[in-house]
């Protein structure tokens, strides 16, 4: 297990070394350097893991140093090795290896490569700290790692005032859950006085039922606790209500948008919930809050991604819409089913941000899908590609034949053990999850169709055709506008295909391990045996649920964008605000802005000019300035080198002084 050390801190060097290399060495150094660390990283990664699915390992935890000794609190730098850490080290290595590898190709003209991969690695990095925390504030410390480099990456082309937004965006948001997770870890240690996750997890049980004095009400303690280190989680993972950053990190470049979406930082929320689980079952009303925000966003995200145009905020609205299934799967008690699903989506998802960048390579950066069309006579592999992406998060699979794409296996699991729960809110969550598989698998399809059939619209986008030599004019016979979309080089190829395989068999080789196997997981979740065989019992309908509307959402993008072309403008008209509300992304960004941006720059500028210049300047710099400015000229006057005149002023100050004195 001391290969542990080599997997987390090899990122940390290799972005160290590119990062002071810079511009100083070729590019092709600090690429090298960063990539082939995290190769190294994946491939020690993945025995750890497999050592876990046989049954041949054990937990155990590797000091790195003494970290802090304050009084009550002592805690050291140590990492934690379980089955939990082992499935989100594979998911973090594989994924970010294979971004880098990605890059070469994608960020081939770039100037700032070096920087580029050192973000990328100090990023991963951040994530491996996270997963291996052995104490909370540990876990903060890659928390925060993740959300410092998501700055940077999000903003990383910082000459683009929107690259910028996005970044203070996502930095802003973030803090606003972070300061729950804060005050979830402050509260924490004062109920248990530590911040060792191994001992909070042991003593949780015993504070079931517990009440603790909050606002002046008498609440549950662990409902609190859960609930503040819930709102973090709902930052990170961008959850309804804290979720506005995610689609705006689509600014960053593409291999940052895939590392973000699929493998680091949006995990982390249910990786906490999930790890801090034995906590979690202590506090109903806290799961009961995390079922229905997780079902809520998977609904709403949905309804956000049939209306968009950029290719990457779809998928982005996608990602948020399967954060929700983890969530909701999490909240009615099934961890196994959560974590097999961020395992799932972790190949797919990061497949269609690749391939929708390998896309945009093609299309000379253009992102609007309107201008696409019949690429896949162009691109094929690209097209294959995002085709098994799209079978997996569209869960196609069929129950009998015990044969289906990733998410089939995962994503089917989480909606049967919401109707197996039995509960109100498990209900509630089997519904609006049903519900938005039928829109993933429309607003999937419909990205594939206006991509890769239909005419080629390239002709009618301005920036494609200023980006080549030859105008629609020119071009003359050439109905293309004298463009061709070429296929990605092979380094950005090789990672489509590898994340390809996953698509297709991961959910097929490890849903038995990961979803019926106690053993599997040991002491590093709570697992719920009896939720689990009730998940296998529910009705046949229920299985196929997902397999139906998926079926439905396939036929209704066909009929609109293969087969009737008009429906969809039609469809817009006749549904008039729906649309629009669903378009404006339910204008929760307007909402925002009135209910705090406007509100923050009206009280920055009363401080402005009221505080700083009305009072500070006024009485300050200006104030005193002026005093002593007029006092100086005043003064200035004495000054005319006769004898009679200091006399005289010697003679005033005398009678000044007596006089102060007699009364």
């Amino acid at each position: 297990m001391n290969s542990i050390l080599f997997i987390v801190f090899l990122p940390l060097l290799a972005a160290v070394v590119a990062g002071l290399v810079n511009k100083s060495a070729p590019s092709v150094f600090a690429k090298s350097i960063t990539t082939g660390a995290l190769f190294i990283s994946c491939a020690l990664s993945w025995p750890i893991f497999l050592s876990f699915v046989n049954g041949s390992a054990e937990a155990s935890v590797v000091p790195v140093l003494t970290w802090v000794q304050s009084g009550a609190l002592s805690f050291d730098w140590a990492l934690r090795v379980d089955t939990l850490t082992a499935v989100m080290l594979v998911v973090i290595t594989t994924v970010s290896a294979l971004v880098h590898l990605y890059s070469w190709g994608y960020m081939e003209e770039d100037p700032d490569q070096p920087r580029f991969f050192a973000y990328l690695s100090l990023f991963t990095f951040a994530m491996l700290m996270l997963v291996t925390a052995d104490n909370l504030v540990q876990m903060f410390f890659g928390w925060e790692g993740v959300g410092l480099a998501s700055y940077l990456l999000i903003g990383f082309w910082f000459k683009k005032p929107s690259a910028n937004a996005a970044a203070i965006k996502a930095f802003v948001v973030n803090r606003v859950g972070d300061l729950g997770f804060m005050l979830g870890i402050f509260g924490t240690f004062w109920v248990f006085g530590t911040v060792s996750i191994p001992e909070i997890l042991e003593a949780a049980p015993g504070m079931s039922g517990a009440t603790i004095g909050f606002l002046g009400l008498r609440v549950y303690t662990m409902d609190v606790l859960c609930i503040l280190l819930f709102i973090g989680a709902m930052g990170k993972s961008a959850q309804l209500g804290l979720h506005t950053w995610l689609p705006d990190a689509m600014e960053g470049p593409t291999p940052v948008s895939a590392l973000i979406h699929a493998a680091t930082m949006v995990t982390a929320g249910v990786f906490m919930v999930c790890r801090l689980s034995p906590m979690f079952e202590t506090a109903p009303v806290a799961l009961g809050i995390v079922t229905f925000i997780g079902a809520a966003t998977c609904i709403f995200a949905a309804t956000v991604g049939t209306t968009q145009w950029d290719i990457k905020r779809v998928i982005a609205y996608s990602t948020c819409s399967q954060l929700g299934y983890m969530f909701f799967a999490a909240g009615v008690g099934a961890y196994g089913a959560a974590m097999f699903h961020l395992f799932t989506h972790a190949f797919f998802k990061a497949l269609l941000f690749l391939g929708a960048g390998s896309v945009i390579h093609a299309m000379h950066h253009e992102q609007d899908m309107r201008y696409y069309g019949n690429l896949r006579k162009h691109i094929p592999f690209t097209f294959w590609a995002m085709m098994a992406g799209t079978l997996a998060i569209t869960g196609v699979g069929i129950y009998h034949l015990g044969a289906g794409f990733a998410g089939f296996w995962s994503k089917d699991a989480i909606l049967e053990v919401a109707y197996g729960r039995g509960t109100e809110l498990g209900n509630f969550a089997f519904w609006m999850g049903t519900l938005a598989a039928l829109l993933t698998s429309f607003y999937s399809w419909r990205l594939m169709f206006l991509t890769f059939w239909g005419k080629p619209r390239w002709i009618e986008s301005e920036h494609i055709q200023h980006s080549v030599h030859k105008t629609p004019e020119e071009a003359g016979e050439d109905t293309t506008g004298g463009y061709h979309p070429h296929e990605s080089p092979l380094s950005m190829l090789i990672p489509l295909g590898v994340l390809s395989v996953g698509a297709v068999l991961a959910g097929q080789v490890f849903a038995p391990t990961f979803l019926d196997d106690a053993a599997f997981w040991g002491q590093s979740i709570f697992y719920n045996e009896d939720l689990i065989h009730r998940m296998h019992a529910v009705p046949y309908l229920v299985k196929y649920a997902a397999f139906i509307v998926m079926l439905i959402g396939l036929f209704v993008a066909w009929l609109a964008y293969i087969k009737d072309t008009s429906i969809p403008g039609k469809a817009a008209e006749q549904l008039g605000p729906v649309y629009r509300f669903f378009y404006n992304k339910w204008y929760f960004d307007e909402l925002y802005h009135y209910l705090f941006v406007v509100p923050a720059f009206w009280l920055g500028r009363q401080f402005w000019k009221l505080g700083d210049v009305g009072t500070i300047d006024r009485f300050g710099p200006n104030g005193v300035a002026w005093v002593i400015e007029k006092g100086s000229v005043g003064a200035k006057k004495f000054q005319t080198g006769y004898l009679y005149s200091y006399a005289l002023v010697m003679l005033l100050g005398l009678v000044a002084a007596v006089t102060w004195v007699l009364f």
